[in-house]
């Protein structure tokens, strides 16, 4: 460098929680080119041009929200800046979205070589986090276009919402190839399920030197239970709100959805799977059935904060409508055990902004079929997981490699999940002391609501760093959007 310091930025006195440590040491961590450039004791204030002074707060890797959507409920370039902004105050650095053809997001069909440039398009400059888009092969047109989705794009994850088939997004559906917009002659069924599997696989095939970092996700529930169950729910009028709608779409719903997905995946050798979001002991114990059956399938486990924070008595009622459902207490102290004994890989938000005018319906807002499903909830991620964590005995450390390590490693972000040399210098400083009272009003987020509206959190975000900026600090976002696309395997710039 041009003058005699070494680094361009100090932070001392930081608690450095990492993955696969069992230590919290208290170091000096140093920046340069935004890359983490040394960790270590007593690190000489001379060598950089700006020193920060940590305070002996904890310091974790920047996030990784391996479960997000952009642009679902209003459009993507009033989305993007909000919610990265969201993201930011939650500590995420690196937020992973959900991205389909059909009605929300872009609302139009066609082949992803159009499509997904124009998404990109619409991201660029708008994100203050850096982010990436798991893609989902709608048509059968789009399995033909995987190749060039990872070689040209560098998406290597896609996803399978196996209830699609003949389920809307809200509730029943009689018009998914509308809904979808496919063809009359396509049908988006298992048939397709197995297709995609095939075209995953082949992809795996093509590209053994970043095999393991190719992988398909699925959303497992079934159509037809919930259709059924949804009928004897609404006919008996005996439950409402949340209560019902999780009774209307029940959790051996997502079991089967398992057992079917995992005999597919063995069908078809398609050996990277991903089960998203958790929801349920049936749905967790059909996990690790699967696991058994298959051992030679590297499946995945996810959780979401709120399936792990909200039960079916929440007072959020309406806006705590999400797919699959909240469950009742014992449903959510089973994934806790779980998550505590190591059979979930990673913690995620699912955060799909909803505002609320759109959640309810005007013309009955109490009626939970009605109402619109999905939540947000980044900005709360590492507040709700320390908080609840901590009273199970749930490790820092752990928990590091539950919202940084895991999800960055198996979708293929080789610079982000760590604080060592040579990976971005993404970093999140915590106090795990701060309790505060989640208030929507707070938030960075345009919904307007939380679910989590009047809950105690203990463990806040004051700091939020990346690539060596400070982009979020002290209840304020700080600078333009800085994130950049991360073109998968993503080794760092």
């Amino acid at each position: 460098m041009s003058d005699s310091k070494p680094f361009d930025k100090l932070i001392r006195n930081v608690r450095l929680v990492r993955p696969k440590e069992s230590e919290v040491p208290t170091v000096d961590v140093a920046v340069r080119d935004g890359k983490f450039a040394a960790v270590g004791h007593d690190l000489p204030a001379g060598s950089a041009k700006e020193v920060l002074d940590a305070g002996g707060l904890l310091g974790f890797p920047g996030l990784v929200d391996a479960h997000m959507h952009v642009g679902i409920y209003q459009p993507l370039a009033d989305d993007a800046p909000s919610e990265s902004k969201a993201a930011a105050m939650g500590g995420v650095t690196s937020s992973l979205n959900y991205m389909r053809t059909g009605q929300y997001y872009l609302n139009r069909g066609g082949p992803y070589r159009e499509f997904f440039p124009e998404v990109l398009e619409i991201s660029g400059g708008r994100f203050h986090v850096d982010y990436a888009y798991h893609l989902a092969p709608i048509s059968s047109g789009h399995i033909d276009e995987l190749d060039m989705l990872l070689d040209e794009f560098g998406v290597a994850s896609f996803k399978i919402f196996m209830f699609y088939g003949g389920y809307g997004l809200h509730g029943r559906s009689s018009s998914q190839n509308d809904f979808l917009m496919i063809d009359e002659d396509e049908s988006y069924d298992f048939a397709h399920f197995e297709f995609v599997m095939r075209g995953v696989r082949r992809l795996m095939q093509a590209h053994p030197e970043i095999a393991e970092h190719i992988s398909l996700s699925l959303h497992c529930e079934l159509a037809e239970i919930m259709s059924a169950y949804t009928r004897i729910v609404e006919s008996e009028g005996k439950l409402t709100g949340l209560r019902a709608y999780s009774a209307a779409r029940p959790p051996h719903s997502e079991g089967l959805a398992i057992w079917i997905a995992s005999y597919l995946a063995y069908e078809t050798d398609c050996l990277n799977i991903n089960l998203l979001h958790l929801s349920s002991r049936k749905a967790l114990e059909a996990a690790l059935m699967m696991e058994d059956v298959f051992p030679h399938i590297d499946f995945r486990r996810e959780a979401t904060v709120g399936h792990l924070l909200l039960d079916v008595d929440a007072p959020a009622g309406k806006y705590a409508k999400v797919n699959p459902p909240i469950r009742p207490r014992d449903d959510v102290e089973f994934l806790w055990e779980a998550l505590l004994e190591g059979a979930i890989d990673w913690v995620v938000s699912d955060h799909a902004c909803c505002s609320q005018e759109l959640k309810a319906s005007a013309a009955d807002p109490d009626n939970i079929w009605l109402a619109k499903s999905g939540f947000g909830g980044t900005e709360y991620l590492l507040s709700g997981l320390h908080s609840e964590g901590r009273k199970r005995g749930l490790a820092l450390n752990h928990m590091a490699e539950l919202t940084s390590w895991n999800p960055a490693r198996r979708y293929g972000l080789l610079a982000k999940g760590d604080v060592a040399p040579g990976y971005d210098a993404d970093l999140v400083l915590f106090d795990p002391d701060d309790t505060f009272v989640v208030r929507a009003e707070e938030s960075e987020s345009s919904q307007g609501y939380t679910p989590f509206e009047g809950m105690e959190l203990t463990g806040r975000v004051k700091t939020t760093l990346l690539r060596g900026e400070v982009i979020y600090e002290n209840g304020e976002v700080v600078g333009p959007p800085r994130g950049r696309y991360l073109k998968r395997p993503y080794e760092g710039e």
